[in-house]
């Protein structure tokens, strides 16, 4: 096996245990200690582990179980948000049907878009807002608002999805792992990113490089049914996989 392969594999271990010993790595692998130690001192100086005594587990940072509000996550990043935004916007195309998803890295596209002729559908309030004051066509989802992450969430919000046919759908996501895919912390949000994915010819995954390697409790999509467009990859991990877009 490949070593960036074994090391994705060794990834999605930790993500399901939570924690694996050197032996359990040789036996599954069935390699060396010494060539699984390399493993795992190259993924620790990358951050995407913490090396213990006889094997290694997820860092604190690698699992979130829960939303941060809104406020708090909007001045985080805004250089490299603002950088996937701005070519994020450049994709909409004269006539599409795009849908923008909630979060504060698809709010930065709107100031970006320029296609009058587009039409909008989002399940965020905020979004829906700054869209409709700047001339845009826009339709917001109907259903139970979330307040922290300003999202409309739920069954109604599903089943008003489910109407649509997107050229395009912009996502955020908590976290982007080869290994699990792009993941959230609450199931409602999650069926909601699912379905507009779903109802979606292409998808594009709005993604920070701080995101990758990060596990959230809920699934919501393969790490590999969307385009990702981030600022940079942070490492040889990632590198093998055509479907990560660096933004200029």
């Amino acid at each position: 096996m490949l070593t960036e392969k074994r090391q994705e594999e060794i990834l999605r271990l930790l993500t399901l245990k939570g924690s694996v010993t050197v032996q359990e790595l040789k036996e599954y692998f069935d390699a060396s200690e010494s060539t699984i130690r390399r493993d795992l001192n190259t993924l620790d100086e990358k951050g995407a582990l913490v090396k213990v005594f006889g094997g290694a587990m997820l860092t604190e940072s690698n699992l979130a179980t829960k939303d941060e509000q809104v406020s708090q996550r909007k001045g985080m990043y805004q250089e490299e948000k603002q950088k996937i935004g701005r070519y994020a916007a450049s994709l909409i195309e004269p006539h599409d049907f795009v849908y923008v998803d909630a979060g504060t890295t698809t709010a930065c596209m709107i100031p970006y878009i320029t296609e009058k002729t587009a039409t909008f559908v989002t399940n965020a309030v905020s979004h829906a807002l700054e869209l409709a004051e700047r001339g845009f066509h826009v339709i917001i989802l109907g259903g139970e608002l979330k307040a922290a992450t300003e999202a409309i969430v739920g069954n109604e919000a599903c089943l008003s999805l489910q109407k649509f046919n997107f050229t395009k759908s912009f996502m955020g996501t908590n976290g982007a792992s080869p290994t699990i895919g792009f993941t959230t912390p609450e199931i409602n949000e999650a069926k909601i990113k699912e379905c507009a994915m779903v109802h979606s010819l292409k998808s594009y995954v709005l993604c920070d490089s701080t995101k990758f390697h990060q596990v959230n409790p809920v699934r919501f999509a393969t790490f590999e049914s969307a385009q990702i467009l981030t600022e940079q990859i942070p490492d040889a991990v990632l590198k093998g996989h055509n479907n990560i877009i660096v933004v200029p």
